[in-house]
């Protein structure tokens, strides 16, 4: 049995570090740092030994509509009959002696009308605060390949070679 650490992981097994090593790439987007590895792992190359680290991390919120009441009901309404299909599967599982489906079908209903009841709830009360939906990213500005130091020279090789000019390679 295996017991985990509040901070995640298994006990005695390291907490995540920042790794050590040589950086051989710039890059400005995660997908050119990532094609990079591909070409280093394409070549046989260790990759075990090499990191992707992003700096410099930014919180990025788009907007992506208003709030109305009735986008925040109906919103509610979806996310409250996703639960009611929940409990009407497990009616459905453990009530095998009826014929009808009422109940299950009443489950969703209320699902959904709690969901819708609970959403316009919330709304009213941050209306002031927030009349806007958004998505969060956490994103970096530049993302650095690194690379175990013993096999940096060898990874640059790789990239030179395999014609890798995009970027900066270092």
């Amino acid at each position: 049995m295996t017991s985990t650490n509040p901070l995640g992981g298994r006990r005695g097994m390291p907490l995540p570090t920042v790794p050590k090593g040589d950086v051989i790439a710039s890059y400005e987007s995660y997908l050119e740092a990532q094609q990079t590895v591909d070409v280093l792992a394409r070549a046989d190359f260790p990759v075990n030994g090499v990191s992707i680290v992003g700096n410099d991390l930014k919180t990025v919120e788009h907007i992506t509509g208003r709030l109305s009441w009735g986008r925040v009901a109906l919103a509610g309404a979806a996310s409250g009959a996703w639960f009611g299909i929940f409990l009407a599967i497990v009616l459905f599982i453990f009530n095998t002696g009826r014929a009808d489906l009422s109940l299950e079908f009443a489950a969703v209903l209320l699902g959904a009308g709690f969901g819708m009841l609970f959403g316009l709830v919330s709304y009213a009360l941050t209306r002031s605060r927030r009349d806007y939906t958004s998505q969060t990213a956490v994103l970096a500005t530049s993302y650095a390949v690194v690379v175990d130091p013993e096999i940096a020279n060898r990874a640059r090789n790789v990239l030179s070679n395999a014609g890798r000019g995009t970027g900066t390679i270092l």
